[in-house]
């Protein structure tokens, strides 16, 4: 909102400093900062009111050193993070450009199934929360509204060199000394994406059907559907398990974002992506604004859920966040580089998958379930062996900060 009347003030009024809200730099730096007051200040606020609420979390007896001492811990803190997502993107970020309205319906969406969830849990009495089956449901109707809007929007586009331009201005000419053939760029949709460690870098969902025969614009989207779909759900999931101690999600989540926002800026810049030899994806540079406002959010809140926590996220702040990453690096044709990305929260999911998988076959195979861990997800696995909750999150963090460095060195290394 503020971008629109500073633009206006500079076009009519010519107020000095009014034209600093053209720069995405600026607003980025803004968005931050008003994320971070209101996720610190206000945050203590809604802290207060939530315990007069008495919206304490209920802990169950895993054995776990410190665990009783969190029981009643105020939940549902993730609302703290959604305001501070929100509010700035809404006021320094372009609500006319597509990619910043998907990134508000993602953190909408998954922010109201996290919080049915926690509201289950906590005034229902519900420790189950929602049915399982109605979580995966809101995250395929999240995946396919992502799906449909990139497949079929007329803005989501890419820039490629093409010999035959459908429209009647093209960008650029260059012309092949050589062969004396013209290539244009041109803004085109396209289903292509990055790929990591590879030749050219970029994948095309179309090219999975080749080998089929297939090559019908529908079952290029349904190729695509599928995996948009698998990747929001694996990835909301893998964020909501790795919430499991003091700071764990909530910092390795902030790195993950500050990852992103350079990831973005740089496919959104003409002239950094031609340097990297990336794809260019015009106007996607505004998503920059809301990644400054998920960093700001995630930092701000864990100023109060770093150990010892003063309120947890919930579903409500989990959910959210992991939608949140995967629908931006979805947008950003960076969701092949995930796994590298969301290292932690990869591991975090595998070893739950891994222990319940080897329990149940050891169970029939031997009648006594076995276990490869001495408790899932993998930062129980280092409570069980003693370590402090604080330790696992900083060395945690450590290796995200490793994998965001190896996930951005990827754009060269091919």
């Amino acid at each position: 909102m503020l971008y629109y009347l500073f633009t206006w003030l500079q076009n009519h009024l010519h107020i000095p400093g009014s034209g600093l809200f053209q720069y995405i730099s600026f607003r980025t730096a803004m968005a931050v900062i008003v994320s971070l007051i209101i996720t610190t200040v206000f945050g203590s606020r809604l802290i207060r009111l939530l315990q007069r609420k008495q919206v304490g979390e209920t802990i169950r007896d895993l054995g776990l050193e410190g665990e009783k001492k969190k029981q009643g811990t105020p939940t549902m803190g993730g609302l703290i993070i959604i305001a501070g997502i929100l509010i700035p993107t809404l006021l320094f970020a372009k609500l006319d450009n597509i990619y910043v309205v998907i990134m508000i319906v993602t953190t909408i969406w998954m922010g109201a199934i996290g919080f049915l969830d926690d509201y289950i849990k906590v005034f229902r009495k519900n420790k189950e929360g929602l049915a399982g089956r109605f979580k995966v449901i809101g995250q395929v109707g999240l995946g396919t509204i992502i799906a449909i809007t990139m497949y079929f929007h007329p803005d989501i586009v890419v820039r490629e060199q093409v010999t035959n331009p459908t429209s009647s201005k093209p960008v650029e000419v260059v012309i092949n000394p050589q062969t004396g053939i013209s290539t244009y760029a041109e803004n085109v949709k396209s289903t292509k994406t990055n790929i990591p460690f590879y030749k050219n870098n970029e994948f095309d969902y179309a090219k999975v059907l080749d080998s089929f025969g297939l090559k019908s614009s529908l079952m290029t989207f349904f190729v695509f559907l599928i995996f948009v779909v698998f990747i929001v759900t694996a990835v909301s999931n893998g964020a909501n398990i790795t919430d499991g101690i003091d700071g764990l999600a909530t910092g390795t989540s902030a790195i993950v974002g500050i990852t992103l926002a350079i990831l973005a800026y740089l496919s959104g810049n003409i002239i950094f992506s031609e340097y990297l030899n990336i794809m260019y994806i015009p106007n996607s540079g505004e998503l920059v604004i809301f990644a400054g406002a998920f960093v700001g959010a995630c930092t701000g809140f864990l100023w109060y859920n770093a150990y010892p926590a003063q309120v947890f996220m919930g579903d409500t702040g989990s959910l959210t966040i992991g939608g949140i990453i995967a629908a931006f690096a979805i947008l950003i044709r960076k969701e092949l580089l995930i796994p590298i990305l969301c290292g932690i929260f990869l591991i975090e999911m595998l070893s739950v998958i891994l222990q319940v998988s080897y329990f149940k076959h050891t169970k029939k195979k031997y009648g006594e379930g076995r276990r490869i861990f001495l408790m899932s997800p993998l930062h129980h696995h280092y409570q069980k062996k003693g370590y402090h909750e604080a330790k696992i999150v900083t060395r945690f963090v450590i290796v995200s900060v490793f994998l965001a460095i190896l996930t951005i060195v990827t754009l060269k290394v091919r």
